[in-house]
């Protein structure tokens, strides 16, 4: 318990009356609140209540001023500054939050008065004035609670994107360098093998195939599909051999370029069908690996500069604060620009599995408010199938056995996912599901995580419930999009068991 300063104003009825919510009450009563609490008295810096601590009491602020605060990450958020008498950590015991969501901690000496649960609830039933007092205040104080809460979740999910959007850069911006930096060296090869090839004694038909050829060469480079790894061996070794059959000195320094541009030998054979007679076959063939070189860095140069733009994008449109109007959206759309969002976490080994209906209708929805809920439901199936597929794998396999029966196929599901495959599934995978229900549209995003303990589902969606630890996920559970999905006309639900949480979001539309 804090240490106590030598009291300066004493406790009486008095001092109890500059309390709002008191100011009205008999003296009789205010000297039975006065007796059923414990007083303290705080030096500044002293701390009343941790954040997560049992909420199993309230205070009255008698003297001097507090300071509320919410941990997040490693700093301390300002929720509420409190320099006035005021009775102050009832929202908790009103609302059946089991523990406080806040510390108190004292910026000036203060003097409190302590009143248990029991004390409380009994002065609320003894006093009916009161109670309605305690309670149109318990409202302001919630509502400017959700406010901070969301603001809160935003600048968490703005901080998550942050981070993920720094993570997805690195690559493509790497790439995008790498290959400007080797255009720079090839690309005065490509001009010196050019001029070498002018100077050859070629007929115009000739020099007419060979530009044919180099259009070719680029077109069929654009096109080409990945090899996997045996083809493409298998292919570069093919054309080895055909290069030391017509005396290409180092024949496999060019073969890797060719075949990854998706050329043969039967190409090749063209190209020596039509220069008989001529001895430049060894310059064509490096003027072509030159040229297929710089074809290949402007494609990496394309694909980069594509993504870099792609993932701007994204946080573009998830970040857009203007939320006043309507506008039409679309699901599909708004589902892949989070995952975009969120593809650091998912390179972990996650898989994504979709399954998204054709000619989905489009939702009016406020700015890009409905993203923010698809952010909140992926990155809790993130953490929840992290958390399972870190145990070992007969711990898991041995809790997909124990729930396997009887098996629970989130609606939708029946007849698209194979049941094994939604509980026996042996790595950490998401599915998307989306369709069309009369004049809604249903969005279901399963996983086969740890799963929401049975006695935690009814809370979630419940403002200021979490699971996680302080600092951690979005830290105030999913108030914040049943909230925005509810505002939208919808409805969010939850059916979890593990190895299988399904959410399913029913937004209206006109199908």
């Amino acid at each position: 318990m804090p240490s106590s300063l030598k009291p300066v104003v004493p406790l009486n009825t008095a001092l109890l009356r500059r309390v709002p919510v008191f100011a009205n009450l008999p003296e009789m009563k205010l000297q039975w609140i006065i007796d059923q609490g414990k007083e303290i008295r705080l030096q500044s810096g002293e701390l009343l209540r941790a954040e997560g601590s049992p909420a199993n009491c309230v205070f009255v602020l008698l003297e001097g001023s507090l300071s509320l605060t919410q941990r997040a990450g490693n700093q301390d958020m300002l929720l509420k500054q409190i320099d006035t008498p005021t009775l102050f950590g009832e929202v908790p015991l009103l609302m059946g939050v089991p523990q406080f969501w806040a510390s108190g901690r004292a910026t000036t000496a203060c003097h409190a008065l302590e009143l248990s649960a029991e004390t409380f609830w009994q002065f609320m039933s003894l006093c009916p004035t009161l109670a309605m007092t305690v309670l149109r205040t318990m409202t302001e104080r919630v509502r400017e609670a959700q406010i901070l809460a969301q603001h809160r979740e935003r600048l968490i999910s703005l901080g998550t994107l942050a981070a993920g959007l720094a993570h997805e850069l690195n690559n493509p911006a790497s790439a995008a360098r790498r290959a400007a930096r080797e255009l720079r060296e090839v690309f005065p090869i490509l001009q010196t093998r050019t001029f070498k090839l002018t100077q050859k004694s070629l007929t115009d038909e000739q020099r007419e195939f060979l530009t044919a050829l180099q259009q070719g060469a680029i077109t069929q480079a654009q096109n080409a599909s990945p090899l996997d790894p045996l083809t493409q061996s298998d292919r570069e070794d093919r054309i080895v051999e055909w290069m030391d059959a017509h005396n290409i000195p180092n024949g496999w320094q060019l073969a890797s370029t060719l075949v990854n541009a998706g050329l043969d030998n039967k190409w090749l054979d063209r190209i020596s069908a039509h220069l008989q007679g001529q001895h430049c076959l060894h310059e064509i063939l490096l003027w072509l690996d030159a040229t297929l070189t710089v074809v290949g860095l402007l494609q990496t140069l394309e694909y980069s500069t594509g993504r870099i733009h792609q993932l701007v994008g994204a946080v573009q449109d998830y970040s857009t604060l203007d939320a006043a109007n309507l506008q039409a959206v679309d699901i599909h759309e708004g589902l892949e620009s989070t995952l975009t969002i969120l593809g650091h976490k998912l390179k972990r080994g996650i898989t994504v599995i979709r399954d998204y209906a054709e000619d989905l209708p489009v939702v009016m929805s406020r700015g890009h408010e409905l993203e923010q809920v698809w952010m909140n439901i992926f990155d809790n199936a993130i953490d929840a199938v992290m958390a399972r597929f870190s145990k070992n794998p007969s711990s898991v396999q041995s809790e997909v056995v124990l729930h396997a029966n009887p098996l629970f196929i989130p609606t939708g599901w029946q007849g698209i996912v194979d049941h094994s495959s939604l509980f026996e599934q042996q790595q950490p995978t998401i599915w998307i599901h989306t369709r069309c229900e009369a004049d809604r549209v249903l969005v279901e995003i399963a996983d086969n995580g740890i799963g929401i303990p049975r006695e935690v589902q009814p809370h979630i969606f419940e403002p200021f419930f979490t699971t996680k630890e302080v600092g951690k996920g979005v830290g105030l559970g999913l108030s914040t999009s049943y909230k925005i999905v509810e505002q939208h006309g919808g409805d969010i639900r939850v059916m979890s068991r593990p190895g299988d949480t399904c959410f399913q979001v029913r937004l209206v539309t006109q199908c």
